[in-house]
Order: C-alpha cells, then sequence, then structure tokens
C-alpha cells in the first residue's frame, strides 16, 4: 500500500496542472454519455493562435461536442499588453486574470487550454519585431513542447503565415512559428532535451482557418477557389442539451469579460473553412479526421478496449448509469496495461471521471481555512459516498506530503452512506507558496522565465496540496484524487469553493504605488504588513537608494490574529537630484525575510486568484509645476489614472455620471474622461452636452483615448472628430512637435523631446485620423517605415474653454511612473491659466 501511495503521489505532481478549486462537477446522463462516446474517440486537434479571444469557440466547440476529438487551444501569450474593461488591473495581473477566463472558455466549450512563455508586450505591427522582443528560440521550443505533448492529428492556425504586416504582429507570428514548428516535432534533433519527457511527434496535417474576412469581402470569397479548403458544417443542434453549437461557443467567447467580447449565440447551418497548407489532404473535404485512424486500434492492445467501451456506449442506461461501471471497470484495468504511456494518460483520467459519474462517487477534501502558511498544521475533512448500488471499498486515504490512514483502510462503500474523517496534516516549512508560477522569476519585456521543462505551457497555478483515494471495484483498485480546497456558506450565493492558497507567514505591500517628489519636501510612505497566522511580530522597514533618507529606519509590529492589517508610516526625504528610484518594503520575522506583496483577485467570472510580486513602488524626484486646479475624473473601463493625479498633489474626485450636472461642475476646474469612457458609460450620451457647457463656460475638458467601437454619442466633441485605429506602438520613435510654441507644450513645464524617453509598451492608440480646423494637433510620431500620426494629441477652443482629446497611453505611463507623462498632463491641465 505504501509503494502504490508513492507513485500516486508521484502522478499527482506530473498532474498539478489540473487543478481548479471549483464546485465539484456533477455530471448529468446525457453529460455522462457524451463522455463516453469522447473516450471511445482518440483523434486530437491542436488550434494555434496568438492571445487569449483569438480563438474560434465555434470550432473548438465543434470538434470537441460533434467529432468527440481531443480538441486544445494554444494560445502563445496569455494576454498581458491589452486593456482590461472590468478591473484597473494592467500587465502581468491582466495576464492572469486573462488566463483564468480562457480556462472558463475551455469548461464551456469542451476544448483544453495551454501556453507558451511568450509575454504580450502589446501591440505589434509586424512579425519581425514581434520575434525580436520574443525569444523566437524559446517561443518555437515551446510550440514544439505543446506539439510533442498534446500529439495532434490536425494542427490549425487562426492566422495566415504569409501576411505579415496586415494583422497584429503576434496573429502573424503565432501562424509563421506553427508552420516551422509542424515539421520540426518530429525531428530528435531538434529540442533533443524535450524528448528527456516527451517523444518526437509528427502531425498529419496542418490547416489555416481562413474565412470571408482574410478574402477582404464576403463577394470575393464567394468567387474565389475553394479546391484546397476543407467545408465543415459546424451549425450542430445538439438535441440532448438543447443549444446549438454556436450558442455553445458564444457562452465560451462571453467569458473574456476583461476585454469585453460578450457574445450572442447564432443558430442555424454555418460554415468554417480550413485552407490546406502541409501534410496529406483529406479526399473526403467535410472530414477534417479522413483516413486517419481515430479508434482504439490506433494504440497496441487497443483493440480490446474499443470492443467492451463500444458496448458500454451501445447499452448505455439514461435511467441508471451505474449500470455501466462493470465494464468501465474491465476498460480502466486494460487501459491501465497499455504500453503507449500518452495515451494511457489521457484515458485514464477521461475514464475515472466517467465511473466517478456513474457511481455518484463523491470525494472531497475540504480545509477550514481558504489561507495557510507552511509549517503548519492544515485541518481537512474528507467526505467519501458512493451513490450507487455498485459494491465499492475505500481501501485507503493518501495526502501529499504524509500518508494517512487513521484506520481509513479496506472500508466498504455503501449505496448513499457517506463515509467522513477529519485529519490533520503539518505542512513542510518549504512548502511552496501559491503563485501564478509564470510569474515567479524576473522574465524581460517578451518573455516569461520558467525554467522547469515539464512546467512549461501549463496553464493554471501549481497547486501542491492534495489528496488520494484508493476505491476498489470488482476486484480493481483505482486511485482518485482532489485538491484540498476551502468552502462557506454565503448567506445570498449559497455554497461558495475558493483554492486553498499557501501564503508567507507576513506580506506587505506601500499602499501607493509611485511617489511623486516634485520639490524638496518629504512625502510620508505607508506600509500595510499582513499576517498570515495568529500571533506575528516583527520589523518593517524600507529599503532606498544611499541618497534618499528614510525615518525611522525600522518600525516594529505586533499582529494577534491571522489576516490582520498593520500600518506603518514612514517618512522618506528625496535626493537633490531628479532620479527614478524603487521603494522596497522589507519585513523581518524571526529573522525570515519577506519581501512579497500579496495581491487578491476577485471577479465572479473566475475563481479567486492570489499574486506575490515584489513589495515595493516607484519614488521619482521630477522637477515639475503645477496648480492647484480640482479635477473631476469620469471613470471609463477601469484605470489608475485618479491616484496618480492625486500623487501630482491635485484634489481629485472620481464623479459618478449620475452626479453631472451644471451645479456639480462648477466645483471643478477640470473633467477628465477615464479610457473608453465613450464605449462603456451610456450616460454620457445624456450628460455630454453638460461637459461641453462646461468647456464654454471657461473650464477644461480632457478626453482620453475611445475605440472605434460603438461609442454612446456621436457628439463626443465640440467639433468633429473621426477616431481610427491608428496608434504608435513603438515606444522609443522619435517625438516630432507641431506646435511647438503651443501653452501645451510650454506651461507650466517645458516639454521636450526629453519628456517621451522612457515610455512603456506604447505611445498610444487609437488616434484620430481627421478632425475639425478647430482642433490643433500638437505631437506627431510614427513607427518604423510608416506615415506621420499626427492625433495623439489635439487641443480645441471652445468658448472661453479648451477641449482636448488625447490617445496617448497615460493609462499606462502614469502608474509606471514615466515622469515625462507627468509633466506633460500637468500642462494639459494648467491650460488657459
Amino acid at each position: 500500500m505504501q509503494k502504490l501511495y508513492s507513485l500516486f503521489i508521484a502522478f499527482l505532481l506530473l498532474t498539478c496542472q489540473f487543478v481548479l478549486a471549483q464546485q465539484p462537477v456533477k455530471p448529468n446522463a446525457v453529460e455522462i454519455y457524451n463522455q463516453i462516446q469522447k473516450l471511445n474517440f482518440l483523434g486530437s486537434v491542436l488550434y494555434i493562435a496568438a492571445h487569449p479571444d483569438d480563438e474560434n469557440t465555434r470550432l473548438i466547440s465543434y470538434l470537441s461536442n460533434d467529432k468527440k476529438a481531443r480538441t486544445g487551444y494554444l494560445s502563445l501569450t496569455r494576454g498581458d499588453g491589452g486593456q482590461n474593461l472590468i478591473g484597473p488591473e494592467l500587465r502581468e495581473l491582466l495576464g492572469v486574470i486573462r488566463t483564468q477566463e480562457l480556462i472558463e472558455a475551455r469548461k464551456i466549450d469542451g476544448g483544453e487550454q495551454f501556453f507558451t512563455r511568450a509575454n504580450d508586450f502589446g501591440f505589434s505591427k509586424n512579425p519581425e519585431e514581434t520575434l525580436k522582443i520574443w525569444d523566437k528560440d524559446q517561443v518555437l521550443s515551446d510550440v514544439i513542447w505543446a506539439i510533442r505533448k498534446f500529439q495532434p492529428d490536425v494542427i490549425i492556425n487562426r492566422f495566415d503565415h504569409r501576411s505579415p504586416g496586415t494583422t497584429h504582429g503576434h496573429h502573424t507570428s503565432s501562424a509563421m512559428l506553427s508552420f516551422e514548428a509542424f515539421d520540426k516535432a518530429g525531428n530528435a534533433l531538434i529540442y533533443p532535451e524535450q524528448l528527456e519527457y516527451v517523444r518526437i511527434w509528427e502531425p498529419k496535417r496542418l490547416f489555416f482557418n481562413t474565412s470571408w474576412w482574410f478574402y477582404g469581402s464576403k463577394e470575393k470569397f464567394e468567387a474565389a477557389d475553394k479546391t484546397n479548403l476543407v467545408n465543415l458544417k459546424i451549425g450542430t443542434y445538439y438535441q440532448s442539451v438543447g443549444k446549438s453549437n454556436q450558442e455553445i461557443a458564444a457562452l465560451s467567447r462571453s467569458r473574456h469579460q476583461s476585454q469585453g467580447f460578450g457574445s450572442t449565440g447564432s443558430r442555424g447551418e454555418e460554415d468554417e473553412y480550413l485552407e490546406f497548407l502541409k501534410g496529406d489532404m483529406p479526399k473526403d473535404k467535410t472530414n477534417l479526421f479522413e483516413g486517419i485512424d481515430t479508434t482504439w486500434n490506433r494504440v497496441k492492445g487497443g483493440t480490446e478496449i474499443g470492443s467492451v467501451l463500444t458496448n458500454v456506449e451501445k447499452n448505455f442506461d439514461f435511467k441508471n448509469p451505474a449500470a455501466s461501471i462493470p465494464e468501465l471497470v474491465k476498460a480502466f484495468a486494460l487501459i491501465d496495461e497499455l504500453e503507449d504511456k500518452h495515451w494511457k494518460y489521457i484515458k485514464s483520467d477521461e475514464i475515472k471521471k466517467i465511473i466517478a459519474a456513474c457511481a455518484g462517487l463523491y470525494l472531497e477534501a475540504v480545509a477550514d481555512t481558504q489561507e495557510i502558511t507552511p509549517g503548519s498544521p492544515l485541518k481537512i475533512k474528507i467526505e467519501v459516498i458512493n451513490r450507487s448500488n455498485i459494491p465499492m471499498n475505500l481501501k485507503g486515504i493518501g495526502a501529499v506530503p504524509v500518508y494517512m490512514s487513521d484506520g481509513q483502510n479496506n472500508i466498504a462503500l455503501k449505496n448513499n452512506i457517506p463515509h467522513t474523517v477529519t485529519s490533520t496534516l503539518q505542512l513542510p516549512n518549504d512548502f511552496e507558496y501559491t503563485n501564478a508560477y509564470w510569474l515567479n522569476q524576473s522574465g524581460t519585456n517578451g518573455m516569461y522565465r520558467v525554467d522547469n521543462q515539464e512546467e512549461i505551457g501549463i496553464p493554471d497555478v501549481l497547486r501542491r496540496a492534495k489528496v488520494g483515494f484508493w476505491i476498489e471495484i470488482n476486484g480493481v483498485e483505482i486511485p482518485f484524487e482532489r485538491y484540498v480546497i476551502y468552502k462557506y456558506n454565503d448567506d445570498v450565493k449559497g455554497e461558495v469553493y475558493q483554492p486553498l492558497d499557501i501564503v508567507p507567514l507576513a506580506t506587505s505591500s506601500i499602499t501607493e504605488k509611485v511617489f511623486i517628489f516634485n520639490n524638496d519636501r518629504n512625502k510620508t510612505v505607508t506600509v500595510k504588513v499582513k499576517s498570515g497566522r495568529d500571533n506575528v511580530n516583527g520589523n518593517v522597514k524600507l529599503q532606498l537608494p544611499q541618497d534618499w533618507k528614510v525615518s525611522p529606519t525600522e518600525i516594529p509590529f505586533v499582529i494577534d490574529k491571522k489576516g490582520q492589517e498593520v500600518l506603518a508610516v514612514f517618512t522618506v526625504s528625496p535626493s537633490e537630484e531628479a532620479s527614478e528610484i524603487v521603494i522596497k518594503s522589507i519585513v523581518t520575522v524571526n529573522n525570515q525575510i519577506f519581501d512579497k506583496e500579496k495581491i487578491d483577485i476577485n471577479y465572479s467570472h473566475i475563481y479567486k486568484q492570489m499574486v506575490l510580486k515584489s513589495a515595493e513602488a516607484k519614488g521619482i524626484r521630477l522637477k515639475i509645476k503645477t496648480k492647484n486646479e480640482k479635477i473631476a475624473y469620469i471613470m471609463g473601463a477601469g484605470d489608475e489614472v485618479p491616484k496618480s493625479l492625486a500623487q501630482m498633489g491635485y484634489e481629485v474626485q472620481i464623479l459618478k455620471p449620475e452626479e453631472i450636472s451644471t451645479e456639480k461642475l462648477q466645483e471643478f476646474d477640470v473633467v477628465m474622461t477615464g479610457i473608453r469612457a465613450y464605449n462603456v458609460v451610456s450616460a454620457l450620451a445624456f450628460k455630454q452636452n453638460i461637459l461641453l457647457d462646461f468647456v464654454k463656460s471657461g473650464k477644461t475638458m480632457i478626453v482620453q483615448y475611445n475605440t472605434t467601437d460603438d461609442l454612446v454619442t456621436k457628439e463626443m466633441t465640440p467639433f468633429p472628430l473621426k477616431i481610427s485605429r491608428d496608434r504608435v506602438t513603438e515606444e522609443d520613435a522619435e517625438v516630432r512637435f507641431l506646435a511647438p510654441n503651443h501653452p501645451v507644450l510650454n506651461y507650466p513645464n517645458k516639454i521636450s523631446a526629453e519628456d517621451f524617453k522612457g515610455w512603456k509598451q506604447e505611445q498610444g492608440l487609437y488616434y484620430p485620423s481627421e478632425w475639425d480646423a478647430n482642433f490643433t494637433p500638437i505631437l506627431s510620431a510614427n513607427d518604423k517605415g510608416e506615415k506621420p500620426k499626427n492625433g495623439a494629441l489635439l487641443v480645441a477652443k471652445y468658448g472661453k474653454g479648451n477641449y482636448l482629446y488625447t490617445g496617448l497611453s497615460f493609462f499606462r505611463e502614469l502608474p509606471e511612473g514615466v515622469s515625462g507623462a507627468f509633466r506633460l498632463l500637468a500642462n494639459m491641465i494648467a491650460i488657459g491659466k
């Protein structure tokens, strides 16, 4: 038994990527039957693109649910460089959100999710730039790793590898890398270090998922030669679930809430076209797997398994799924004898889930806390119940890292009689903290760093706390596994499941992320210290360069209860010279140093996420002049610009749309709208006259970028202006001054080319391409090889006041502490003074 336990733990460590703390899946008879059909199909497809939301969920759902194929989506990035419509998280925190959105999407459409180490550094206009910023060799290695690990019969590219410069550089790069990897995955001389874990693999076919969009119009596509295209009818109506394929796909796509991709399902027949690129073209152009053996016969020793499972499918009793268990157990034992490790691993996992579902076998391990520190005792309640008339025995219970029998050996699991046990585990002192594993080490602008080959591409957080159950059915011992979770009852939501998080003994956070020192005055820096368990005491200090001063040098703290927070307040004096520094918070407890900030991400459409980052902020000694303007800020899709304005010394009030009135606005000198406000705040359509009257009366309005998608009003500006998709993605592109004598470049700060150095990710986006003569364009810049873009900042006199429209990415630059962005924004606010 101990040997079996050790083998099982090794298996769990290899499969930890599939963890998700969630409400247990309880399939109904129809869902079980669909899983049995999928169990009997041994074909696979890998869909490849660049970002979350690039995937064609209609095709993924069709392949997974109609064809029963194992269908994976390889997204080269986690979407870190996008915008966020639901909150202020950007960069790596947005990547964590979008990762979870993809995982949720795959739960709906039936696919599996994978990634590479590529970091979404923002919009790129061509693959040449993309593959310079990404490490091409590493990303190609990751694509080949995914192919060798997943072993797809068919690969489908979302984008065209032959059209560089016509779409996002990441898009074209994903297709180019896939095209190259198709041949190299089968070459043992390419990335041979991978072959310690996987074997070479030669996919049968490579396609490009084309459509009329790539041809320029539906008319051109209708007239095009389609002899090289496979045509799939993907409008299936699944009678057993009452949904069309497109309706399922829409539910999947709607998981991408941070990007605003809510989708309405459609019904009826629909075509998807795949252009053949490499391999062997199917003779039957309506059958993607034509000529590929997708039965159990493709596996040595699989013929008998296929025969058993064919009978299970044929004789399935929807009123009594448990009747299938004896034959399923027989098939499990046969699968366990397979030499082919790939299919053995996949199908063992699938059939165990089906057996548990048929039996109503409920296995759960619930912790009495949601967060716990390494070295602490963890109390777990175990529940086991067999809700079928099939005799079963609980042979044992195991947990990482301690085997815990507690007499739980060879216990008969009678029909619908629960068996519960409470046990306490002692977590090791070096038990790994919960974190998005790809953030554990410092990467580059284009790549995350993951050194462990086996972890590359795993979609989710790696969680190590788990429990194993050995159940004997008909003389066959089957290992099941469950991750330790936490759950509680909410008076409104009912039963709420959350993951178990392993947290540091102490974490800290600096309450502001950017501090602007624009004179010789000291500033107060507040550190929030949080305890991971009861009775924690220690010291906290700030780490600064020697020419910056902090008082006091350290502050002692005592925290009685786990989860409680205390504040430590320091006074920081800047150096005399202009500089940018990192301010780090360091906590010491019992001679142990803790330098992480714990960030919790909570949105209703994904599971709670915890991210550990370096506990730091940026300090900027900056010569910047500001006036005493009072600013009303109208939030849009979500940004942290108001915090930056407060750091600059302005009095800022976030104004709700319903609060906008002529009387209320009299309190303010400036109104500023957040990013995409005119895309997402519908009430602005009814408040626009009030805002423009505010400008006309002699005040200032600053509007940050909006996209071309559905503006809530056509009267967003006092004079005609047309938004385009123009952007300058090269953050170091030369900036030219079109109106060098304009006040916005001269008062109260003299703006120069130096102020556009050190910008992050991009200069700006969605610039206007056409505007009324009343607007004065201020700045011009362009990416290499492109025409000048002059719409970054437009200023118009309207009545007695000033209206400014800007596509400059202040929402990125200010939280990053880019000094030139602060200086320019101060001038924009002070215009007309």
